[in-house]
This record gives structure tokens, C-alpha cells and sequence, in this order.
């Protein structure tokens, strides 16, 4: 009973300092519930993008010099293939996590309507067709409007990732983001190299005078290419006023590659220093034959490819796309002090010496914070614009270097003023 002497304004103020100073009133405290999420996948086999994400959310991950529990639980799980060597039904089984048969039933998991705090997509993978272009038509834009509609349906909403780009078609990457704003939830999308380790730590500044970038990459077009706009782009929103959208793509092959590198000093200085970034440049008996050049490059890197990129306030973006290697770097010249910024995205690729696709830890670390606390870590606009690149860059690609204007791709918006890579200057890695 409060005596008489204390209001019950003033004790209940009391109570909260005592409990707010970690002391206790007596009362059992309440168990704080973990949020639960619904994972959507296309197919879940060894290495596959689903498997990477179930195994974390289910099993943790390596994070800050510990194993890492999960912040959030996998309650439920949506696939669409089962392919030979699927490994979803037993990652299931182990966990006791239902794999429903709709991702409507995902969602609600037996109740009238939506029974999870977030949605994971991972439409990558699988058997699926492939367009004209020869893009692979996997059902991201498709998995996520059924998520929507459990939305729509139940009355509320729950934050949202969605794995690499939007949709193969520019219409449904804006409906999606649309989507989002209209139903007021975050939504986080994209790759992972934005937030790996970096090497070494860059920290473009905020607001920088940064005039352009160039990433070198690797892979196949409409694959690991967006990837590499990820990487650049999350450099390249940082710049003096942010981000206003792209005007223009053109895909360069052969010659037409080489012709701009030897005509354009600046691209030339920013490719062959993010090339010095790389640890798997082409060698002969165990070394480099030569000092890396453009002379040097067109000798070793048989049929590369490139998009250049015109963002609307004439700020470039140039990625390469080079066969032999096996990492992705970057560059960047500051205008004003003439100074070059360069860096690796450290993606340490599932095999003998980095079998678990570490680089998906810090992004996955950040869907967990998503879900916590109720907002994106950074714009879905520049997984927005890297999708819309990508197709422009690709449809280029498949016209033989034909320059495909970009009106509609006028997107606007502000970086994070913190860079968010897991071993930034001052955070713990």
C-alpha cells in the first residue's frame, strides 16, 4: 500500500528510477518477446543465398570476436523449389521452423492475419525462365506483392527485405518502393558489399567533393554486376548533394572498353588503382609479369565489359567487369585535393578457405536490427537505382553498346551519414 505522505504521481515515478536503475519492485519481471520473422525463398541447396540466410537465422553467426545469437527468431518458411540436393527440409526438421505451402500461410502461420514481425525474400536461384535480354526472371517483385497483400489484409505492416535487386522491370522496382511508403514500413533491400569488411577501412567523408567512381568486378551481366553498382553507389550517394538519379547507361566490350580507358585520364587513374586493391590479379609463375596498366590489362583480361554511367548531375560511375579476377574494389577521385580513395569489398567466397560466406553476416546483422527497432539502416533508393542500372547496363549490353537514356530513373535522396561497413572507423568488427 502507498503511504499516505507519497502520491501515486511521485510512486510511480519511483518505481520506473528503481527499475530503470536495474533494481527490482517486487514484481516478476516480464519476459521481453523476440520478435519472430517469415523467410520467403526460391530455393534453399548448398551455397544458395537462402541457404546462407536460414543457416544465420536459425544457427548464428561469427559477429565481434563471438558466436552470435540471433536477435530475432525464424518462425516460418516459404519455398518455392526443391531441387536435388535441397537442403531447406532438413533445416526445417533440425529447427522444428514449419515450411508452409503459400507464403500467404507463411505469414499468417494459422491465424486470421499477419502472425510475424518481418519478412526475408531471397528470390535468387533456382530454375526459372530468363527473359530476351537473358536476365533470369527469379519471382522477387511477384513474392513480395503477396506479401503485401497479407499487409493490406490484416491491417498492419512489418519491415521488409528483399535480397539484391527489385525486379528485372524499372514499373515494378518504383510499385515496390511505392508499396512501402504507402503502408509505411521499412524496407531494406540490396547486396551485401556495402556493409563487408573493408581493406583497407575507408570512410568516404560525408558531403565529399567526390567528382567519380569506378568498381572492377567480375562475374556475368545482370548477376554479380549488380553487385558491383552496390559497391559504388554506396560510395558515390555520399558526395556533395547526394544522390539526383542517372541520365544515361552505355555497356562497353572489346575494343570500345579499351578506346575509352586510353581517352579518359581520370576513368584510367581510378580503374588501375582500384586494380592495386585487388589480391587476385592474372600472374604468371606466381607473380604479376608487369606493373598493372591499361596496356597491361588488355594483354591479361580476355573480353571484359563495363557500364558507364551519367548520373543526372554529371557525376560518372564506371563499373568493370573483368574475367580472372575474384574480388570487387574501388575507387574514387576527390576533386578538390586531386586525391584518389580506393578500397576492397572483402568477400570472402565459400570454399576451402572461406566456406561460410562470412560477407553475409553484417548484412544480415542489420535485417536482425531492422526488425528490432523499426527502421531501414539506409535508403531502399539506391537498391531503387543499382536495379535500374543494371537493366540499363544490360539492355545496352544486349544492343551492342547502344547509350540507353534513363529519364524516368530521376531519384533523389540522402545517404546515412554513417557508412554502416562492419569495420568502420570506430565500430567493432
Amino acid at each position: 500500500m502507498t503511504p499516505p505522505s507519497l502520491s501515486r504521481r511521485t510512486f510511480l515515478a519511483s518505481t520506473a528510477a528503481i527499475a530503470a536503475a536495474g533494481l527490482s519492485t517486487g514484481a516478476a519481471p516480464r519476459p521481453r518477446q523476440r520478435k519472430r520473422i517469415a523467410l520467403i525463398g526460391t530455393e534453399s541447396r548448398t551455397h544458395s543465398h537462402a541457404q546462407h540466410f536460414i543457416d544465420r537465422f536459425l544457427r548464428g553467426y561469427a559477429w565481434e570476436g563471438g558466436w552470435h545469437e540471433p536477435a530475432v527468431d525464424l518462425a516460418s518458411l516459404y519455398i518455392d523449389q526443391f531441387p536435388e540436393g535441397d537442403l531447406a527440409r532438413g533445416q526445417a526438421s533440425r529447427y522444428d521452423v514449419p515450411i508452409y505451402p503459400s507464403i500467404a500461410e507463411a505469414l499468417t502461420m494459422g491465424t486470421s492475419g499477419l502472425a510475424v514481425d518481418g519478412v526475408v525474400i531471397i528470390g535468387e536461384h533456382g530454375r526459372y525462365p530468363r527473359n530476351e535480354l537473358g536476365q533470369h526472371l527469379y519471382p522477387r517483385f511477384e513474392f513480395f506483392k503477396q506479401v503485401i497483400e497479407v499487409f493490406e489484409e490484416s491491417g498492419r505492416s512489418v519491415p521488409v527485405f528483399n535480397d539484391k535487386h527489385l525486379s528485372t522491370e524499372w514499373d515494378r522496382c518504383v510499385e515496390m518502393v511505392e508499396d512501402s511508403r504507402r503502408l509505411g514500413f521499412p524496407f531494406l533491400a540490396g547486396s551485401s558489399l556495402p556493409v563487408t569488411w573493408r581493406m583497407p577501412a575507408v570512410d568516404l567523408p560525408y558531403d565529399a567533393d567526390l567528382v567519380e567512381s569506378v568498381c572492377v568486378g567480375y562475374g556475368g551481366p545482370d548477376s554479380y554486376d549488380f553487385h558491383g553498382l552496390e559497391t559504388a553507389q554506396c560510395m558515390s550517394e555520399r558526395r556533395r548533394g547526394g544522390e539526383v538519379g542517372i541520365a544515361r547507361v552505355q555497356a562497353l566490350r572489346g575494343d570500345a572498353l579499351w578506346s575509352m580507358l586510353e581517352g579518359r585520364e581520370s576513368t584510367a587513374r581510378l580503374f588501375l588503382a582500384a586494380l592495386c586493391r585487388s589480391h587476385t590479379l592474372p600472374v604468371e609463375d606466381g607473380y604479376p609479369t608487369d606493373p598493372p596498366s591499361i596496356d597491361w590489362a588488355r594483354r591479361n583480361f580476355d573480353d571484359p565489359f563495363a557500364y558507364d554511367i551519367e548520373h543526372r548531375d554529371g557525376f560518372r560511375t564506371t563499373l568493370f567487369m573483368m574475367p580472372v579476377i575474384r574480388d570487387f574494389t574501388y575507387a574514387g577521385l576527390i576533386g578538390d585535393a586531386d586525391a584518389v580513395v580506393s578500397c576492397q569489398m572483402y568477400l570472402p567466397m565459400p570454399g576451402r578457405a572461406a566456406s561460410t560466406a562470412d560477407f553475409f553476416n553484417p548484412l544480415i546483422n542489420h535485417i536482425e536490427r531492422m526488425v528490432v527497432e523499426g527502421h531501414a539502416p539506409y535508403p531502399v533508393e539506391r537498391t531503387l537505382l543499382t536495379s535500374g542500372m543494371t537493366m540499363a547496363g544490360v539492355t545496352s549490353l544486349a544492343r551492342d553498346g547502344e547509350v540507353v537514356e534513363t529519364p524516368e530513373m530521376e531519384v533523389r535522396y540522402a545517404a546515412p551519414r554513417d557508412s554502416l561497413f562492419v569495420n568502420a572507423p570506430g565500430a567493432e568488427s
